[in-house]
């Protein structure tokens, strides 16, 4: 009886419009799972053949960086790119929380291995300690960046602003394993890469919380890599410290 009174004082399309919307969410986030743990798995295998990166000298790093391109960054662009045409369709801001973090350690997968020197073309030559640009990951990802006038997949300032506190942690741990290798310069070298960008954040004015929370913490790997460097001066180890004395 309550059925009927239901079905007699609701018009039936309401309901149907309520289930079939429901029913699009639950399709919707299932694929975006796929896709997006695809891409975790594709990030965690060029993340792995990165942290070679602490056990490989400077000299040999070419042949493990085009591993990590070839193995690890392209199958990461694919996955982007099925991402970026299945949310194409959808509102970028209701799902991005959905990826966003995964969006975030590609781009660090990309911008430590264009740091180390890979990722070079002829229009952008490897250069070891090259920042990329967040308009470089995007031609790299072939996604735009930093969309203000589209609701569309894109790589926002923020995922490029939390990357760069990434590499910078792993930057600081590859400083002293540098050292272990013998390899001075890229210790210094890396010292003040992390002195500058820390310096360059300071001037931004960051109103995302989480942002400027990690951020901050980057001081703790600038402080790790000076008191390498602190420790080499000690024991008149940086190159060219004897004949500037």
């Amino acid at each position: 009886m309550a059925s009927d009174d239901i079905s007699s004082s609701i018009d039936p399309s309401i309901i149907s419009y309520l289930k079939a919307h429901g029913e699009e969410e639950i399709e919707v986030g299932d694929k975006l799972h796929h896709i997006v743990a695809s891409l975790n798995r594709h990030t965690s295998t060029c993340q792995g053949f990165l942290s070679r990166i602490h056990s490989t000298p400077s000299s040999k790093l070419l042949p493990l960086l085009k591993q990590v391109e070839d193995d690890g960054i392209k199958p990461e662009i694919k996955s982007i790119g099925e991402l970026a045409q299945f949310t194409s369709d959808y509102p970028y801001y209701k799902y991005n929380g959905k990826w966003t973090r995964s969006v975030q350690n590609v781009v660090a997968t990309i911008l430590l291995s264009g740091w180390l020197g890979g990722l070079g073309t002829e229009a952008r030559p490897s250069q070891l300690g090259r920042l990329l640009t967040i308009e470089e990951v995007g031609q790299i990802l072939e996604v735009p960046v930093n969309l203000k006038d589209k609701d569309a997949f894109h790589v926002t300032v923020e995922e490029y602003i939390l990357a760069l506190t990434d590499i910078t942690e792993e930057l600081s741990r590859l400083a002293m394993n540098s050292v272990t290798m013998g390899d001075i310069d890229l210790t210094v070298r890396i010292s003040n890469f992390i002195k500058d960008l820390f310096a360059g954040f300071q001037l931004l004015n960051l109103k995302n919380d989480v942002v400027r929370r990690r951020v901050d913490a980057v001081k703790y790997h600038v402080k790790k890599v000076e008191d390498v460097i602190y420790d080499l001066s000690l024991r008149n180890l940086i190159p060219g410290q004897e004949s500037s004395s």
